[in-house]
């Protein structure tokens, strides 16, 4: 039994409670708790529907075989069948993901029913269209990873193995969202990527052409982070911000730019940590280890310090 059908039996009527005194009286606690939690979120307006995690991460991996068909579509699916698959399954997605859409828009204060329909079938079109330019760049992707890695054998030992490359598709679909607005669907969908894979991109960073993230555990990459073409990562590379502005209150001021900018044909290696909104330029390479908060010049090599190994004479 899935997810979904699971809470399907579990749906009570409404006035149903445990038999148990002790039990009906943390179900009415927790009822209270709810009340309160929804009063303050949606302000007097009645309770709208969520959008559902499940369903949205089962649309992720069908928007993956649909654009891998062969990879991640159904179990031997010969080639000449793929087509068909594929136009089968476009307008089913299509309507799953505008409806998961109107139900986030639908949680807007402002929200109206019409125009959150009307805006979340625009957004579902405007993603559905995006479907070939996220094919494309991803592509560059696989070929960077053959390209750069000497234990890749074919391009579909990457497709099916590679936790960095799979992670980077995943991104661009989520990140395609963000910009359309479904910016809970996108993060849903990015932190799905980040269980599986162990790599936390946000939804908003914008990663170009070829890149290739090796190994890729513990990679994390910030919301305004810019990444050039073919730019190279390693495990646990931080492109994270070095402090959060905030108002005059005290709260914190979001959407700010705040992570670093990496040009084109940057290789940054394990365990790196790059703060703040600076730009690693053009062709640098950023050693293993490094703590940089300031800006790095096109062609630059920056390492630790060497190690001195000190040795002693032997005892006795």
């Amino acid at each position: 039994m899935n997810d979904i059908s699971r809470r399907r039996t579990l749906l009570p009527d409404a006035t149903e409670l445990p038999d148990d005194p002790d039990l009906a009286e943390v179900a009415e606690k927790l009822r209270l708790m709810r009340l309160l939690s929804q009063q303050r979120r949606y302000a007097g307006r009645p309770v709208p529907r969520l959008p559902a995690k499940a369903e949205i991460v089962a649309i992720l991996s069908d928007v993956v075989a649909l654009l891998y068909p062969r990879h991640y579509g159904p179990s031997g699916l010969e080639p000449e069948r793929s087509d068909g698959l594929v136009a089968k399954m476009l307008p089913q997605l299509r309507d799953r993901l505008a409806r998961q859409i109107e139900l986030e828009f639908l949680l807007a204060e402002t929200a109206q029913p019409e125009a959150a329909h009307s805006a979340a079938r625009q957004a579902a079109n405007g993603f559905m269209a995006a479907l070939p330019r996220i094919r494309d760049l991803h592509d560059t992707d696989i070929a960077a990873a053959y390209a750069g890695d000497p234990s890749a054998k074919s391009l579909d030992e990457i497709v099916f193995c590679f936790p960095g490359v799979a992670a980077a598709l995943r991104h661009r679909i989520a990140h395609a969202l963000f910009g359309l607005g479904a910016t809970m669907i996108a993060r849903i969908m990015a932190e799905y990527s980040h269980a599986v894979t162990g790599i936390d991109i946000h939804p908003g960073a914008q990663i170009g052409p070829a890149c290739f993230i090796d190994h890729g555990t513990g990679v994390v990459i910030g919301e305004t982070a810019v990444i050039g073409r073919n730019v190279r990562l390693y495990q646990q590379v931080t492109l994270g911000a070095k402090r959060f502005e905030t108002d005059g209150g005290g709260a914190l001021v979001k959407g700010q730019p705040r992570h670093p900018v990496i040009e084109d044909d940057v290789v940054i290696y394990a365990g790196a940590t790059i703060l703040g909104r600076i730009t690693i330029g053009k062709g640098a390479v950023i050693g293993g280890g490094v703590w940089l908060t300031a800006p790095v010049a096109p062609g630059s090599i920056v390492t630790q310090a060497r190690p001195k190994l000190a040795s002693q004479p032997p005892r006795g």
